[in-house]
């Protein structure tokens, strides 16, 4: 067992609310226990009894009874995840940091996901000791850009900018077959099917309003084009069941394409060839255009380089949308 400590509230964390602060410093602490201790006047605030809605403000002091250090074990990154997180910084401003991210690995934790992005933060705590932030995600088995936020008042402005029109997020992928027009909008509205633990979606009249842009890079006849497209909305898999619902399914994508987005005798093909290629905004501080590129991972540029495709196109997308 460990002995009683305090943790002293940082200016980043002003205002947040208790729990918010306990599920950060006590990671695998089960949340209920955490409430016992509030309850029971165990956690206090600047000696204080307090509620798990609590605002905390910067400079109080937290106190921490003793617990078990199996709890405290799940709080540590391991030397294999920082490298590997490390590794993926693409950007890195001071309060905005982008991470290039490999299809594959989840970018929070859910059920049966226990190694995630979010889950290995503390291998990118600045000289001040503050975390960084999701500003938002990408599907599991989406490769690209994947932002953070240095503080909570970076994340808290990023998210408005997400929130708005003023931000532009260009994801590359190959579709098969190509489209019958070279560029134009989807619109179908969005929701989730039934059946527990299935996170599909599906095009529904009664689903949430969903816009995507695409417009065609380049063509391999018409079989296969390599596909630049605009979410103008963020909903879950919004690309993936929106290529599909033109009949023009990823590259790869089994879960909305079925067998027909597959290419037989090629392994590398079942996995699902969409990637975050760029994303553009005003920065909330220095309102300073920024662009951030991340370049296609080796199993894409295979895909890219055998079917023809220059991964290194210099076309520019969307061209004729100035709202920047």
């Amino acid at each position: 067992m460990s002995n009683v400590r305090y943790i002293k509230v940082s200016e980043d964390e002003d205002g947040q609310r208790l729990d918010r602060f306990l599920q950060k410093h006590l990671k695998g602490t089960p949340f209920g226990l955490l409430q016992k201790l509030m309850r029971s006047g165990q956690i206090r605030v600047n000696s204080k009894r307090v509620k798990a809605a609590t605002r905390i403000e910067m400079g109080q002091s937290v106190r921490i009874p003793p617990m078990e250090d199996r709890y405290e074990e799940d709080k540590r990154v391991s030397q294999r995840d920082i490298k590997f997180i490390r590794d993926l910084v693409i950007y890195d401003d001071g309060d905005i940091i982008a991470l290039n991210k490999p299809a594959g690995i989840a970018t929070q934790g859910g059920t049966n996901i226990d190694r995630h992005i979010d889950g290995m933060l503390d291998a990118l705590v600045n000289d001040q000791g503050t975390r960084p932030r999701l500003i938002h995600r990408l599907d599991k088995d989406t490769s690209g850009v994947l932002l953070l936020a240095r503080s909570s008042d970076m994340a808290r402005k990023m998210g408005k900018v997400f929130q708005g029109r003023h931000i532009r997020k260009i994801y590359w992928a190959l579709t098969v077959p190509a489209p019958e027009i070279n560029s134009g909008e989807i619109k179908a509205p969005l929701m989730k099917a039934g059946g527990f633990g299935k996170e599909k979606m599906v095009v529904h009249e009664e689903g949430q309003h969903a816009v995507t842009l695409f417009d065609i890079i380049d063509r391999a006849h018409k079989q296969m084009a390599f596909v630049a497209f605009w979410p103008r909305t963020g909903r879950t898999h919004q690309i993936r069941v929106h290529a599909n619902h033109m009949g023009c399914p990823i590259l790869g994508d089994g879960k909305y394409g079925g067998q027909e987005a597959m290419i037989d005798g090629i392994d590398h093909i079942r996995r699902v060839h969409l990637h975050a290629r760029a994303i553009s905004f005003r920065h909330p501080r220095t309102n300073k255009h920024v662009e951030i590129n991340a370049p296609l991972a080796d199993d894409l540029l295979k895909s890219w380089k055998d079917f023809g495709f220059d991964p290194n196109s210099s076309y520019h997308a969307f061209q004729d949308i100035k709202d920047i």
